[in-house]
């Protein structure tokens, strides 16, 4: 199914809101997005306007605003990067294309009361800090990593709401996400299910409860964005209603990839 042009432009704006750092920088029609972590989408430039400076201008400008906190120059770049010819400019440069994503969205949200949690498990709300935590120790990321994580949750213009099922014998957080709302769009965010629990429908138990709480908050349509090498997180969302959108990547230089 073909979706709107339109629908899809906003889906974008909407992904963009949701991961605005605390700061970032308008250079010549790029937005630039400083900040240290790991999420690209925090510490890349969005190009969305052509600009009227040369490229190695802009370049230069760019590099030294991410030499300012110590992130790579890296670009995302999406069906609205502008202008259309800057990804074939850039790779002679030495950038290359890493981090495939398919941007997904369900263009109604389920109807109805999420499914019953099971009695070994309970749904408790998180708020930032304690998300950014409760996700970082899952994927076992660094304290830096968890603290950039919670300053862009506490800083984005689109609330965050968090939750996690927890085992209730040891407290221990089986499975996690947020839900980014600007009305009419629920936005799913990392979405996270322990080892040990996988292959147990908890993430689409997981999935259903966000949903449900972002049609409270007056969200209609959903949006998420996935590893597009990632079968099993896809096919839980295509159960869910979700269709394709769009994709994009990243372009960097192979010294500044991620570990």
């Amino acid at each position: 199914m073909a979706l709107p042009a339109t629908l899809l432009s906003r889906v974008e704006d909407a992904c963009l809101n949701a991961s605005a750092p605390p700061s970032q920088w308008w250079i010549d029609g790029w937005l630039v997005r400083t900040l240290p972590g790991k999420a690209r989408r925090a510490r890349s430039v969005q190009a969305l306007m052509p600009g009227v400076l040369p490229l190695d201008e802009r370049l230069a400008a760019a590099e030294a605003a991410c030499a300012r906190t110590g992130v790579p120059l890296i670009f995302r770049i999406t069906p609205f990067t502008r202008p259309d010819s800057l990804p074939a400019a850039l790779q002679p440069l030495g950038f290359v294309a890493v981090d495939p994503t398919l941007v997904l969205v369900a263009p109604t949200l389920p109807a109805g009361p999420p499914p019953a949690v099971p009695a070994a498990l309970r749904m408790e709300p998180l708020d930032g800090a304690a998300f950014a935590d409760a996700v970082g120790a899952l994927r076992g990321s660094p304290a830096e990593h968890r603290h950039s994580h919670a300053l862009r949750l506490a800083h984005s213009p689109a609330p965050y709401r968090g939750l996690a099922l927890r085992r209730v014998a040891d407290g221990a957080v089986m499975a996690c996400g947020q839900v980014a709302v600007e009305p009419p769009l629920a936005g799913l965010y990392d979405i996270y299910t322990h080892p040990d629990a996988r292959n147990q429908g908890l993430a689409r138990l997981l999935c259903e409860h966000l949903l449900s709480l972002g049609a409270s908050l007056g969200g209609t349509m959903g949006y998420l964005q996935v590893d597009a090498a990632n079968p099993p997180a896809l096919a839980v969302y295509r159960r869910l209603g979700f269709v394709d959108g769009y994709g994009y990547h990243y372009l960097e230089r192979p010294s500044a990839a991620s570990p």
